[in-house]
């Protein structure tokens, strides 16, 4: 068993007893992301990825993850952010995604992994009312972790949209 499937482990276990959640966090941007720990399959470093005609300009294309073809996201354009040129911090968060269809892995860009916080569930704030000018329907709250906020998003929505509409055809 690897660090990261233990990890997983115990902290679904941990979960269960305290009403906490582990988030795994990332840099982007210069700001502090968090995904659940349970979506997690794998962090590794930034390798090209094969570029697939007709995609999204978020999507970078496909790597081989022993023998599974993981659609890869520069989570970086999909939020319409600036791109960045890729340094030996980038990694992939190799995800399990779901959305009503089907259950994928999927790959996210980002600039840098951070820290794995535990999250008390009744401490998640319910993400800014923007007057629906800004779409956060992805973000599942933030949380003050140590001092500073951290932006908990819904991989699963966020990355439902790209399972079915970007990547459909």
């Amino acid at each position: 068993m690897t660090a990261i499937q233990e990890t997983i482990n115990e902290s679904a276990t941990m979960q269960a007893q305290v009403g906490t959640d582990q988030y795994l966090t990332f840099m982007l941007a210069g700001e502090e992301y968090g995904v659940e720990i349970l979506s997690v399959q794998e962090i590794k470093g930034w390798d090209s990825a094969t570029p697939i005609p007709n995609t999204p300009p978020h999507v970078l294309g496909v790597i081989n993850l022993r023998g599974t073809v993981v659609p890869i996201i520069d989570l970086r354009r999909r939020f319409n952010m600036d791109s960045i040129d890729f340094g030996p911090t980038t990694v992939v968060i190799v995800l399990k995604v779901r959305s009503e269809q089907s259950e994928r892995t999927m790959g996210i860009v980002v600039d840098a992994v951070s820290e794995v916080y535990n999250v008390m569930r009744e401490g998640i704030n319910p993400p800014p009312d923007f007057g629906g000018h800004v779409a956060v329907d992805f973000i599942k709250g933030l949380a003050n972790v140590d001092g500073k906020m951290v932006i908990l998003l819904d991989i699963d929505r966020l990355l439902a949209t790209t399972i079915e509409k970007d990547l459909a055809h």
